[in-house]
């Protein structure tokens, strides 16, 4: 099986002289996962996301999406790559005020090649899926934190991405809107949709299928392997 998402030996450095915000991670991610990754503040979470998601290349090794060795891309298909195979759900919802909550999904799918029509239709088939079926033409300032988030969710998931990437998607929600938005998430993941969840909240991550532990710009724990840190000299978080 091809795994959705392979990361082997990834460091990636910034400035100069270089400070490494990740040190050598392997990361395999299979069809059909839901895995959080989890660590505090600085310890490389948003520059691994920025890799997965082709938002940055590595400084060494390798980042495979679907199969597709990141490193050998054409910006051109990098493009391409981003555009319909992954699909970014962020902290704050990038929503356009002015536009109804249809359109504001439907522009998830303009780089497509779809007419108009057909990405209102595909559009309205997300919301209904993210239970907004009722708020077709509504505003965003019309809805509430977790309402908006579930647009959000829907403008991510209405390419069919192979890859579902979620930011903190419940760190600017009260916990009732934030337990909706977790129980979304868990639904999209029984129906097929691949799922890498950013978060900080180790209480969150323990609640969820898989969890990868990073710190100081290293996994050191992972629970589909429990003889990982056994194996490595940093140890598990605690």
């Amino acid at each position: 099986m091809t795994p959705v998402l392979q990361l082997s030996g990834v460091t990636r450095s910034y400035g100069s002289p270089p400070t490494q915000a990740l040190r050598g991670i392997d990361l395999r991610v299979d069809d059909g996962e839901f895995v959080a990754i989890v660590g505090p503040s600085g310890s490389g979470k948003s520059t691994l996301l920025n890799l997965i998601g082709t938002l940055d290349r590595a400084s060494t090794g390798d980042v495979l999406i679907a199969g597709e060795r990141v490193s050998d891309l054409s910006d051109a298909r990098l493009s391409a790559v981003r555009a319909h195979m992954i699909g970014f759900v962020f902290q704050q919802f990038h929503l356009s005020d002015g536009q109804s909550t249809v359109d504001n999904v439907a522009a998830g799918l303009l780089y497509t090649g779809l007419k108009r029509a057909l990405r209102r239709e595909r559009a309205r088939e997300a919301l209904t899926s993210v239970g907004l079926e009722h708020r077709l033409d509504h505003k965003p300032r019309q809805l509430s934190g977790g309402e908006r988030q579930r647009v959000a969710i829907a403008r991510a998931i209405v390419r069919r991405p192979a890859l579902l990437l979620a930011d903190e998607p419940t760190g600017s929600l009260d916990s009732a809107s934030g337990e909706t938005v977790v129980q979304l998430l868990r639904e999209l993941n029984e129906n097929g949709t691949t799922i890498v969840l950013i978060t900080h909240d180790r209480e969150l991550a323990e609640r969820l299928p898989r969890r990868v532990a990073i710190r100081d710009g290293l996994i050191v724990s992972d629970s589909a392997d429990p003889a990982f840190a056994e194996r490595h000299t940093v140890g598990a978080v605690t």
